[in-house]
């Protein structure tokens, strides 16, 4: 697997690089939210970046209108695990140094909705650079660059990443991959994920300290 930068044409049909902002406040508060060693933290809307008048105006433009939440997504992952895709696009910011995006496309899910983790490319976030990710974009936990791993800001609608009431265990297609609120997941059998989760990823699970092309 090749390690591409979202300046490479190749990210085009992924996603975009936006360009244009004053974002200096939000990473500054983005560098003083926490970042595990041993693992990653998930937090959906974080208030101390999202009540910025930066991120305020941010959000309004980012998403037209439509409610949106600030959080993050910090810590130490080489791995792909699994894979995941909203019904709209989600914005990253890394801060303190780059990171990696493991992505695929939603078009190459079979029928059956297992995915072939070959069809996965890489790309790399410069620090201090804000990409908008398709909503077409299967995407998961970032993956470190660096060994004190990462600070990733996640810009979504309002509610994503929810708890989501039970479905039944006999959900027909693509139901079965609803996780939480908009967000439908496919994981891989090593993944270490939630029990009941859809199990679907095939091939190998990914690791960015052995899969990159040298």
């Amino acid at each position: 697997m090749k390690l591409l930068s979202v300046h490479d044409p190749e990210f085009t049909e992924f996603g975009r690089v936006v360009d244009g902002y004053d974002l200096t406040k939000i990473k500054e508060a983005l560098m003083k939210t926490p970042c595990p060693q041993d693992g990653t933290i998930y937090v959906a809307s974080d208030p101390a970046i999202e009540d910025l008048p930066e991120a305020q105006a941010l959000g309004k433009i980012l998403f037209g209108g439509v409610p949106f939440e600030f959080g993050y997504c910090n810590g130490c992952n080489t791995k792909l695990n699994a894979l995941e895709y909203h019904r709209n696009s989600e914005f990253n910011l890394p801060v303190g140094g780059d990171c990696i995006l493991l992505l695929a496309r939603q078009q190459d899910i079979a029928k059956d909705h297992t995915l072939d983790t070959g069809t996965v490319k890489a790309f790399c976030i410069p620090e201090g650079t804000l990409v908008e990710v398709y909503a077409t974009s299967l995407h998961y936990a970032p993956c470190q660059v660096q060994e004190s791993g990462f600070r990733c800001l996640v810009v979504l609608p309002a509610g994503t990443n929810a708890d989501l009431p039970a479905l039944p265990v006999d959900a027909p297609g693509e139901d079965r991959l609803l996780a939480a609120v908009n967000k439908w997941l496919i994981a891989h059998k090593d993944g270490g994920t939630a029990a009941g989760t859809f199990i679907g990823l095939t091939g190998k699970n990914l690791d960015v300290t052995c899969d990159l092309e040298s």
